[in-house]
């Protein structure tokens, strides 16, 4: 069920899960409290789940400057899976505070460029049986945003990888995380 309040900045949703005036009111103070720190959020989702005794709530949060920040909390109460995430994301939003008022990232050596081919091995007999599909599809917004900017989305966020448009290109991007913790970025070339 989705619930829209009187605050159109905030989408309660709930999977397995009646969403009530109060719960979602909960959800809004929490979100609202947010506002208090920076970035200024511009949209939230929140998203409430129960299977048998584990309630858990994700928040994603669209803010200014191309931001998005994900966090994700689960307990045995819906109410302090709202508080524990709520707690998540208000670190997040002043960690991103802090790294942008410090500007402590040098622009250089943090984005090493890929810039290798991918070598087919020949088929095998195994390989001629073998279907592979499509499992999953996953619609992502490409949002045009500077490789710095993109460093620090990456950098709030828990995902493996950013899709992006590069604003000084005008090209797709994708910054991925690489196990030493730096971040690789791949820049598309047309042969």
């Amino acid at each position: 069920m989705i619930s829209n309040n009187a605050h159109p900045n905030v989408k309660v949703t709930g999977r397995h899960l009646q969403i009530t005036d109060s719960i979602s009111d909960y959800v809004t103070r929490k979100i609202e409290g947010l506002h208090l720190d920076y970035p200024k959020i511009i949209e939230a989702h929140v998203i409430l789940e129960v299977e048998k005794y584990r309630h858990s709530a994700e928040v994603v949060l669209v803010c200014s400057n191309h931001i998005t920040i994900e966090a994700c909390e689960e307990t045995n109460d819906m109410y302090a899976a709202i508080d524990a995430v709520a707690d998540k994301v208000a670190r997040q939003m002043r960690k991103y505070k802090t790294r942008l008022m410090r500007k402590h990232r040098p622009r250089k050596d943090i984005v090493q460029h890929l810039d290798e081919q991918v070598l087919h091995p020949e088929p095998t007999e195994d390989d001629e049986h073998q279907e592979h599909a499509v499992v999953r599809t996953e619609r992502l917004p490409v949002k045009p945003m500077f490789v710095d900017e993109a460093v620090l989305q990456m950098e709030m966020s828990p995902r493996q990888f950013l899709v992006f448009l590069n604003a000084r290109s005008s090209r797709v991007n994708v910054l991925y995380r690489r196990k030493s913790g730096d971040f690789g970025l791949i820049e598309p070339t047309v042969n």
